[in-house]
């Protein structure tokens, strides 16, 4: 996701530090090159030994800094970042960055820096709290810079409150958000929906289907991390899931509906529709009070369905675009039956899915033949997050 982007991480004197080793791992992992530099106050956690093993780069830190014939110091560094995140940022630290403050190596090079730098505060509940320091996170940020907020939890000191650094995961998304983003889904709304519906028999029994909603999942992460504002109604929620992201959850179709008009009435755009849910196509005419007992039926138990609203079909299209999914297991007639369904719930795209043995339901992968009124354009086999990538990519188009 991150490859060949240049991420600087600082870290400041904070218990919250062993936190950071996780977060550059999840950077590499992404294939980002990153390199650390280390406040003085930082070293008497961690030794810059361990950050060099997991950055795979040499720390720069006041002993390490030097000016021949190297990048290894406070001005070059950040010529060769893309970003800079300082993680845990101290409450000193913040406050001297607020005041210019440049007395040390990480707030000189901060002072340097002319990039986009984003901060995650640890501090005691107090610090934080201190109406100097919330007056140096309001300035900082009325400057551009970014703040992953901190987290209210029982902290390293046994005060319980503000203060505790975000999760990493949470980090790395906000900073692969602003590394990725693009102009063209600055202020556009994607709403996704995505998971199986639950349809009720009695209070213990239902009819649904397969339906894992990963698909829905990748989709709603490719979109946020590219700028958009998105907006995701599932039934199978994921801890993947950016916590920027607007999620909603939803069992029945009637629920899914529900939330579905909500958000789209909520627009102040026109947005993407991405209609990903697998739907029950037939639900049960009735639903019974409390469990059935089999005792009431006997050996046999008729049960009746009746036809469901097709939900994608009955939206007014007037003010949104609408990309259905259709899952096929007859190849011979999908691709008929994807262009039947684009002209029949008059849609601006289709992504047929033909399942398969590496594509089955809970796949990870996935292969997707995107169609349009004009084109037909075939996604190889490939991760679910790469297919929601290109699939951005030619909804610019519609």
């Amino acid at each position: 996701m991150l490859k060949d982007k240049n991420i600087l991480i600082g870290v400041t004197g904070s218990i919250a530090i062993y936190k950071t080793l996780e977060l550059i791992r999840l950077f590499i992992k992404a294939e980002a090159n990153v390199r650390v530099l280390m406040s003085e106050e930082a070293k008497r956690f961690i030794t810059p030994l361990t950050f060099e093993a997991i950055s795979q780069n040499e720390v720069l830190h006041v002993e390490s800094e030097s000016w021949a014939k190297s990048d290894n110091n406070h001005i070059y560094i950040g010529k060769w970042a893309d970003m800079f995140l300082v993680a845990p940022a101290s409450a000193n630290t913040i406050n001297k960055m607020a005041s210019g403050i440049a007395d040390n190596l990480l707030t000189s090079t901060l002072l340097a820096y002319n990039k986009q730098i984003i901060l995650a505060p640890s501090a005691n509940t107090n610090m934080i709290l201190n109406p100097l320091t919330q007056a140096s996170l309001e300035k900082l940020k009325s400057l551009g810079m970014k703040i992953c907020a901190p987290q209210n939890k029982l902290l390293a000191c046994n005060d319980k409150g503000v203060g505790a650094m975000s999760e990493p995961k949470d980090i790395f998304d906000v900073c692969a958000r602003e590394l990725l983003k693009e102009d063209f889904w600055k202020d556009k709304e994607i709403i996704i929906t995505g998971g199986g519906t639950v349809e009720k028999i009695d209070d213990v029994r239902y009819v649904s289907n397969f339906s894992s909603g990963k698909m829905a999942n990748e989709l709603a992460r490719a979109f946020y991390f590219k700028g958009a504002d998105v907006s995701l109604i599932t039934s199978k929620p994921s801890d993947d899931t950016p916590c920027g992201i607007n999620v909603l959850n939803f069992e029945s179709s009637l629920e899914l509906k529900e939330n579905l008009l909500h958000v789209i009435n909520q627009s102040k755009t026109k947005p993407y529709v991405f209609m990903a849910s697998a739907v029950s196509d037939f639900i049960p005419k009735y639903k019974a009070t409390g469990k059935v007992k089999k005792e009431a039926h006997g050996d046999s138990w008729t049960l009746e369905l009746g036809k469901n609203e097709d939900i994608l079909k009955s939206l007014d299209k007037t003010s949104i675009h609408t990309i259905g999914f259709k899952a096929e297991c007859d190849a011979k007639n999908a691709l008929l039956n994807a262009k039947k369904m684009l002209q029949e719930k008059n849609l601006d795209a289709v992504c047929l899915n033909i399942l398969g043995e590496k594509n089955n339901f809970g796949s990870t992968l996935n292969e997707i033949t995107f169609i349009t009124k004009k084109s037909e354009t075939t996604l190889a086999l490939d991760t679910k997050f790469a297919i929601s990538q290109k699939i951005l990519e030619l909804t610019k188009e519609l």
